[in-house]
């Protein structure tokens, strides 16, 4: 696991109503002459991919009762509430064919609290190990393409936990796992990786500030390193900083070094963390040019304090900077500067 990432322990509880794979209201719209719906409407209905829907109706029997011309599938009311409670328990981790199981088992199963996800890996599965069941719901829905209900998922989880447990414990493993998915299968399930992290960042940047900065709290600039395009580590940081109330100037992707540079001068920062994800990105030179930049008035000048972090840093990290191993310890760090 790259640094910034600590282990936590305590399991989400199952939502009573699961994810959200209705539209507004939870209403589906008017049948069709000749009664149900096709499976592009309830795909579009759930916010589910037709791919998934046709997975489970050939796999598992979660179907449609009736088929037009005895092909085409039509989905009655009756159809999608199985729908609905199959998503809701492939979210909250339960494995598809056991939530599938459930399902056809009946309403006397619909309160069941979902078993503990096996470990053991079916086809297609992601790479998850002993992960935590809200982990593994995040990342079903992120491969069968279900925006909605991850979503709520990472709002409970937020909610529940808040930052950086919801960071360490859901979100970096389910990352991980997707991202190593499409590593090792070619360039199958990129989409899975940018829908993922686009919700991912959405939700951090959705975390609300507990209290207004302090007058004379640290500031902390936060930018990777120039030629670095991976931000969702220093977002998990500037959402939690920010939560703290402790003040953030959040630059993102790629910043040039004089850039960089000439931001640090305009700031005047307490601390600048510069993230590298790979060695092809970590440049000791900017770290050293950015941790040499004095201001301030005469004989009370002042220099940033470098924090260099992520993965790229590892067994090269410049002298004078620090290396913080954990979402956790950064902010610990970073929050106590203010009493140096």
């Amino acid at each position: 696991m790259d640094p910034m990432a600590d282990p936590v322990t305590a399991p989400l509880a199952d939502s009573a109503t699961g994810p959200a794979c209705h539209r507004a209201g939870g209403r589906p719209p008017r049948n069709p002459a000749g009664g149900g719906l096709t499976t592009g409407a309830v795909a579009r209905l759930l916010g589910v991919a037709p791919t998934t829907l046709r997975s489970w109706d050939r796999r598992y029997g979660i179907g449609p009762a009736a088929r037009e011309d005895g092909r085409h599938r039509r989905w009655t009311g009756a159809d999608i509430a199985a729908l609905r409670h199959m998503c809701r328990l492939t979210s909250a981790g339960l494995p598809p064919a056991e939530a599938a199981r459930a399902v056809l088992a009946g309403p006397s199963s619909a309160t069941a609290a979902p078993r503990p996800a096996r470990t053991s890996r079916a086809p297609g599965a992601l790479p998850l190990g002993s992960a935590r069941r809200e982990c593994r719901g995040l990342a079903r829905a992120a491969l069968r393409l279900d925006a909605p209900a991850m979503e709520e998922l990472l709002t409970e989880v937020l909610d529940r936990y808040g930052l950086p447990a919801a960071w360490d414990e859901v979100m970096v493993p389910a990352l991980h796992a997707v991202g190593h998915k499409w590593e090792t299968a070619g360039e199958r399930y990129i989409e899975v990786e940018h829908l993922l992290s686009w919700h991912v960042s959405g939700a951090l940047r959705g975390v609300p500030a507990a209290r207004p900065p302090a007058p004379g709290a640290v500031l902390s600039l936060l930018a990777c390193a120039p030629g670095e395009t991976h931000t969702l580590a220093l977002e998990a940081l500037a959402a939690t900083l920010t939560h703290h109330g402790l003040p953030v100037r959040m630059f993102g992707a790629a910043l040039p070094a004089e850039v960089l540079e000439e931001a640090v001068r305009r700031t005047g920062p307490d601390a600048v963390v510069l993230w590298a994800q790979s060695h092809g990105t970590a440049s000791r030179a900017t770290a050293a040019r950015v941790g040499a930049i004095e201001w301030g008035v005469r004989g009370a000048r002042r220099r940033p304090v470098v924090f260099a972090a992520g993965p790229g840093w590892a067994g090269r990290q410049p002298p004078g900077t620090r290396h913080p191993r954990s979402l956790a310890d950064a902010v610990d760090a970073l929050a106590t500067l203010g009493a140096r």
